[in-house]
């Protein structure tokens, strides 16, 4: 009796010593790194590495080697003209990207945004120039017709079942024609002089303040996400960034937009801030807090990664599809004004060319995975720099269009090349 009195209690001690260990054991990875300071980073920097957890880091990297190779090669390169072009540029075929991250997110293709953007454009052009109806009335109309698009293929996609390749492609097709006939015999209508669209990329703020405002506002706005973030963590016991590496990323994202605020403000040439760019960017935060902090960004991500799955855990998976695809109509016409504004009007052919292939180009080479669940908003951004950035440069070098083409090209294999090593040494490390 003794004996099997003294098991018990034999075996609850060694319970009690083995508890504090399973505890351990459980601590979230991610405090350990950070309990750990520059040397937990490092060596989880490595970790993932190893792991395929690239993230941004090769379209970083891919973005310096550009600047310094075409400022070796042509001064001008990294002048506040150039990079005011680069930011003008890149702004509507980046905000048309942004709809196609949100169609990869779901591990499906928006061909149609091309043609899309024309048929805002020409909406626009008929409604403002040839009709005479208020500015603003005309691009919010053209605005919702590109979203009624995205919402006709999400319902085809979503309800009908048909392949979105297929429903896309039909309305690349389809909107085109619609977009032509728009635009009557003619087939172009100009940009009116002072008109809202012309302002999109023609408008700069001189003053100084603009650009140094703006810089100070986002360092503020970054600073102060990651304080609640660390704040609402720590009310939750999870583990959170310490103050250290807060002030660190924030002096970080402090000295580069001075920098770009610098560049557009103070050399000889410097026109100032582009409303190209602070409107592009306006549309990044925007959708950014859209799919990283409320619920419909989070199912988003759950639909593309397993939809069945996602249908079971009770996300109505018709709505986010239909949702996400009247996004990327929305944006797609929006962009098509930024595109009618730089080429001084609405054209039959406008959309047309490299502009479905530079759009998802953006999108694919800024880290978005083709595969669908695993991507980010700033991924248009990113894309979208390191492509107009190649152009911009092989324009300054007098390279012809050709070259361009092969180069992007190139750069867009090289992107679905890295993402899809990256997803398979990740399955190798267990990480999906």
């Amino acid at each position: 009796m003794s004996d099997l009195t003294k098991r018990p209690a034999e075996e609850k001690d060694r319970t009690a010593e083995s508890a504090p260990q399973a505890t351990a054991a459980a601590v979230d990875p991610r405090l350990l790194v950070r309990e750990q300071g520059f040397a937990g980073y490092v060596s989880d920097f490595k970790r993932r590495i190893r792991g395929g957890e690239l993230g941004s880091l090769p379209v970083v990297i891919g973005l310096i080697v550009i600047a310094v190779v075409f400022q070796l090669k042509n001064s001008s390169f990294l002048s506040a003209d150039s990079l005011a072009n680069i930011g003008v540029y890149t702004s509507g075929l980046g905000i048309m990207a942004v709809g196609i991250v949100f169609v990869l997110l779901l591990g499906e293709i928006d061909l149609s945004v091309g043609s899309v953007a024309g048929v805002g454009a020409a909406v626009w052009a008929v409604l403002s120039v040839t009709h005479g109806v208020n500015d603003v009335l005309a691009v919010l109309i053209a605005v919702a017709a590109g979203a009624v698009i995205g919402t006709l293929h999400g319902f085809f996609f979503a309800k009908v079942g048909v392949p979105a390749f297929v429903v896309t492609l039909a309305g690349f097709l389809g909107w085109s024609g619609l977009q032509i006939w728009m635009m009557g015999k003619e087939g172009s209508i100009n940009t009116p002089s002072g008109s809202i669209v012309e302002n999109l990329t023609g408008y700069y703020f001189e003053d100084k303040a603009a650009a140094y405002g703006l810089a100070l506002i986002a360092v503020l706005a970054y600073a102060g996400s990651l304080l609640l973030d660390a704040k609402r963590r720590k009310a939750a016991a999870l583990p959170s960034r310490p103050l250290s590496e807060i002030l660190l990323r924030t002096a970080v994202v402090a000295v580069l937009a001075v920098a770009v605020a610098f560049v557009l403000n103070e050399p000889a040439g410097a026109r100032g801030l582009p409303l190209a760019l602070v409107l592009f960017l306006a549309v990044l935060v925007i959708a950014d807090f859209v799919v990283r902090r409320t619920t419909y960004g989070r199912q988003i991500f759950a639909v593309g990664g397993n939809a069945e799955a996602a249908r079971r855990a009770g996300i109505n998976v018709n709505k986010i599809r239909i949702t996400v695809f009247a996004i990327s109509g929305m944006l797609a016409a929006f962009g098509g004004l930024f595109i009618a504004s730089l080429s001084g009007g609405a054209t039959k052919n406008l959309g047309s060319g490299n502009t479905l292939m530079n759009v998802i180009a953006a999108a694919v080479i800024g880290g978005t995975s083709l595969f669908g669940g695993r991507g980010k908003i700033w991924s248009a951004l990113l894309g979208m720099l390191v492509i107009q950035s190649i152009q911009q440069g092989l324009n300054l070098l007098g390279m012809a269009s050709e070259i361009q083409y092969m180069i992007t090209g190139a750069v867009l294999l090289a992107a679905v090349v890295i993402d899809s090593v990256s997803r398979r040494t990740q399955k190798t490390a267990g990480r999906t």
